[in-house]
This record gives C-alpha cells, sequence and structure tokens, in this order.
C-alpha cells in the first residue's frame, strides 16, 4: 500500500511540474514541447509556422506538414535557435531574407521537399555559426555562385538526392573547416575547376551515383586534409594525370561501378602511400600492370572484382605488404602464378569466387598463416592440391560449392579435410558435390566413403591389363589390378623422405606352373 502511495505522489508531482511549465512556457498549438527549449510540430495540417513560439527555444523541428513558403524573418520570436529542421514537408520557396535573423543557428536541416526546386543567394549570409547544413532529397537544379561564402566554420555539407548537374567555380572556396561533403545521388556532368578550392579540412568528398564523365587536374587542388572520397556509381573512363598527387592523407578512394578499362600506373602510381582502402569493383579493367599498384604501401583493403581481368602478373602485389583483404571476385581469370600471394603475409580474405579457374597451386598459400577466408567457389575447379589448407594457424572459413569436383583418387586430401572440417570451416558444405564419376555424380564429397575415390590406369597405357584402380582404406593405399592370363606384371613402390631419398619396393606376378608363361603365350 505504502508503495501505491509513494507512486500516486510521483506521479501527482510530474503532473504538477509538467503543468507549471507548461503555464510558464506555452506549446505552440499542433506542436510537443518536450522541453522548454525543444518544440516539434508534426501535423499535415499545418499550412504555416506557429507564431507563439517562446523566445527559449533553441531546438525546433518541423517534419511532414503542408508549410509551403518560408518568407522573410522566419520565427523571428526565436532568434536564439541553435538547430533547425525541416524536414519532409511541402516547401515550394524560401526566400533569400528567410534566416536573416537566426544569427545563432548551428545545424540547419531542410531535406525531402520534393517541389523545392531552387536556393537563393544569400539565403544563408547570416549563418556564419553554421557547422551543419542538409540540404538533401530535394529537387534542387543547380547553386548559386558564392552560396556558402558566409560559412567559414561550416564542417558538414549534405546536398545528396537531388538534381543538381553543375558546380560552380570555387562554390566552396571558403568552406576552410569544412570536412565531410556529401553530392551523391545528383546528375553531375562536370566539376567545375577549383570547385574545392580552400577545403584545407575536409575528409570525406562523396559524389556517387551522378553522371561525371570527367574531371579537370586541379579539381582536387588545395585539400590535401581529404580522407575520403567516393565516386561510386558514375561515368568515369579516365583521369588526367596526377589528379590525387596532392592528397597527401587520403585513406579511402571508392571508384565502384565506372568505366574504368585501364589501370593508368601514371595516373595511381603516385596515388598518396597514406592510402588505406580503393574500391575498383564494376569497372571494366582488362588487366593489370606489374607497377599499377607499387606505391600503395599502406593498403590493407583491395577490391577488383567484376571486372574483366583474365590473367595477372606474378608480382602485381609485391608491394602490398599491409593488405587485409582482397577480393579479385567474378573476373575472368583461369589460372594464377604460384608465388602471386607471396608477399602478403598479413592478408586475412582472399575472395576468388566467381571466376574459370581450374587449378589452385599446392604452395599458393604457404605464406598467408593468418588468413581466415578463402573463396574458392563457382570456379572450374576438379581437385585440390595435397596441403593446400594446411599453412593457416586460425580457424578459417572456405567455399568450395559451385565446382565441378573429379572425385577420385585425387580428392583423398580434400575429403579427409571435408571431413574434419566440413562442419565448422565450411560454408555450404552440401553444395560440394560430385561432377563424375558416373557413379558418384550429384554426390555431396562429405557422403562419400574414402575407398569409393578410385583412379583408373588407362588400357592405353598398359594394353595387357583389363583394368586398375588405386583406392584408399584408412592409412593403407590399395592398388588393384586385374590382368589377363601370362602378363608378366610388376608394380613398384617408391617412398620418398623428407631428405629426398627414395626407397623402392617392388612387387611381381607369381603365375602357377600349368599357367607359366612361354615365349608363345606370352606374345
Amino acid at each position: 500500500m505504502d508503495r501505491e502511495i509513494r507512486v500516486t505522489l510521483c506521479l501527482m508531482l510530474l503532473v504538477c511540474f509538467q503543468s507549471n511549465a507548461a503555464s510558464q512556457t506555452p506549446c505552440p498549438s499542433r506542436c510537443q514541447c518536450f522541453t522548454p527549449a525543444k518544440v516539434l510540430c508534426y501535423d499535415d495540417r499545418m499550412t504555416s509556422l506557429p507564431k507563439d513560439i517562446s523566445g527559449q527555444v533553441k531546438d525546433f523541428i518541423v517534419m511532414t506538414t503542408s508549410l509551403s513558403y518560408l518568407f522573410p524573418n522566419t520565427l523571428e520570436e526565436a532568434p536564439r535557435l541553435s538547430r533547425l529542421v525541416f524536414l519532409n514537408n511541402a516547401l515550394r520557396d524560401i526566400h533569400a531574407s528567410a534566416f536573416v535573423l537566426l544569427t545563432d543557428l548551428k545545424e540547419l536541416d531542410i531535406s525531402g521537399n520534393p517541389l523545392l526546386e531552387r536556393l537563393y543567394q544569400g539565403t544563408f549570409a547570416k549563418q556564419g555559426n553554421l557547422t551543419k547544413l542538409l540540404l538533401n532529397f530535394n529537387r534542387f537544379k543547380t547553386v548559386p555562385p558564392g552560396m556558402f561564402d558566409s560559412l567559414s566554420k561550416l564542417e558538414i555539407l549534405h546536398m545528396r538526392g537531388n538534381s543538381i548537374s553543375f558546380l560552380p567555380t570555387l562554390l566552396f572556396h571558403h568552406l576552410q573547416n569544412l570536412r565531410l561533403l556529401d553530392l551523391s545521388h545528383n546528375v553531375l556532368q562536370e566539376v567545375g575547376r577549383e570547385s574545392l578550392y580552400g577545403m584545407d579540412k575536409l575528409e570525406t568528398f562523396r559524389l556517387n551515383y551522378n553522371m561525371i564523365s570527367g574531371f579537370s587536374d586541379d579539381t582536387f587542388h588545395n585539400v590535401s586534409q581529404l580522407r575520403e572520397i567516393s565516386l561510386e556509381g558514375n561515368k568515369i573512363s579516365d583521369f588526367p594525370s596526377g589528379i590525387f598527387s596532392a592528397l597527401t592523407r587520403l585513406q579511402v578512394l571508392n571508384l565502384r561501378g565506372n568505366l574504368l578499362s585501364s589501370f593508368n600506373a601514371e595516373v595511381f602510381g603516385i596515388v598518396p602511400s597514406s592510402l588505406k582502402e580503393l574500391t575498383l569493383t564494376g569497372n571494366r579493367l582488362i588487366a593489370l600492370s606489374s607497377h599499377s599498384l607499387g606505391s600503395l604501401t599502406s593498403l590493407t583493403q583491395l577490391a577488383l572484382s567484376s571486372n574483366q581481368l583474365s590473367e595477372l602478373p606474378m608480382d602485381v602485389f609485391e608491394n602490398l605488404t599491409a593488405l587485409e583483404g582482397l577480393d579479385l571476385s567474378e573476373n575472368q581469370l583461369t589460372s594464377l602464378p604460384d608465388k602471386i600471394f607471396y608477399q602478403l603475409h598479413k592478408i586475412k580474405a582472399i575472395h576468388l569466387q566467381r571466376n574459370n579457374l581450374s587449378e589452385v597451386h599446392a604452395k599458393m598459400f604457404d605464406h598467408q598463416l593468418l588468413l581466415q577466408k578463402l573463396y574458392l567457389s563457382d570456379n572450374q575447379l576438379q581437385t585440390l592440391p595435397h596441403g593446400l589448407f594446411d599453412p593457416f594457424i586460425f580457424q578459417h572459413i572456405v567455399r568450395l560449392h559451385g565446382n565441378p569436383w573429379n572425385c577420385d583418387c585425387h580428392m583423398w586430401y580434400m575429403h579427409d579435410w571435408l571431413q574434419k572440417n566440413g562442419i565448422d570451416n565450411m560454408e555450404q558444405p552440401d553444395g560440394v558435390t560430385c561432377k563424375g564419376p558416373g557413379t558418384l555424380r550429384g554426390q555431396a564429397v562429405t557422403s562419400i566413403d574414402k575407398d569409393q575415390l578410385v583412379c583408373h590406369i588407362s588400357q592405353d597405357v598398359l594394353p595387357s591389363i583389363n583394368s586398375c584402380t588405386l583406392q584408399a582404406a584408412d592409412d593403407t593405399v590399395i592398388i588393384k589390378c586385374k590382368v589377363t592370363t601370362c602378363s608378366q606384371l610388376k608394380v613398384k613402390v617408391q617412398f620418398e623422405e623428407d631428405d629426398g631419398s627414395v626407397s623402392e619396393n617392388v612387387v611381381g606376378n607369381v603365375w602357377p606352373e600349368h599357367l607359366q608363361c612361354n615365349n608363345e603365350t606370352s606374345r
């Protein structure tokens, strides 16, 4: 009972407190006041901003209303606003003097207005304290020159999801503190000369999914602090020589989904050595030269998937000693040099799936002790060499499904490995099935007994032998031969030691006396 009384008293005190707060700072109609300083207006019937806003309000959010226009001196009753958000409204026009009294604004978000097509020069002239400006998913077609000249403290600028086709020269010239610029999902075809001039603190620059066809050699002039560039989903076929040379702190370069057909060493050879992530997925790369990646000594992630690579030089990754992830999937590779990964001592993931690989060298991964993911699925592999997975010291995940495995004696190593590791280390083990021979076609390798993995010696090699097979049972190798009468067959078994010495045992067929061969019958 005492507990119920205490709860009731607490509720009464809370109601009294809210009532007192409301009486001191009335909440505007059709709005909610979380605190005297934070107001949310969320009503699709609202067509104009309330006039009874308290001067104490610092955080004002307007969402999903029918508000169409922002007139001069918007929210003049709340000049101390530091955060103003207009999200998913019906805005059609914003007067150039709409925010002239809101000089304390630090964050302004005008996003999600599909009928808002333009901004007027000077709209942000009094927002010198602004650090974050979001103008996403409107329908801006252009940005007036000098639009951001007064925003010297701006750190984050987003204009994604508009219809911007061109950036004026020196548009961002005064944004000395800008760290993140996002222009993705527009229709940009050209980035004006010196567009990024002066943005020395820019860390992230995104131009994803535009229609960019070219750059000038000074596009990234004076942005030496830039950490990340994303140009994904454009129509870039080439770059001017040295375009990235000034970006001494660049760490991430995303060029996914463009039209690059070659990897120009003159351009990419002088990409800063600070680069850690390079994405070239989904281009039209046909070949890489030995020196294409030579300067990227700090690279940890390299994605070359979904190109048209059919072969690679043995030393193409020679200098990438810091590499941890390499994606070569969905190319046209038929084979790889046996020492192509020799220097990649820190590699943890290698993606080779969906190529045309027909073999993998036995010692290809001998130096990749830290490897944790090896994807070989959907190739043309028929068997794996003995000891391929033995060097790895950590538990590793392997993909082998989607290959035409030939289930004969050459599969002994792979069969043993699957039996021991298939559950813990395999993805889709049931998809690792035999392409042949006929009796085993379609069966999962893990469901087959080892003594079913038999090799047949061709009768063309030993015409006097009807059939000869090689199979295994536990730790014993069995050679079983069916011979014709009077065949003088001998079987040599050679054991090679670690030091290279070879010992040999010979077994011959001893015929019964009444079947002893003579010159006439043995011919």
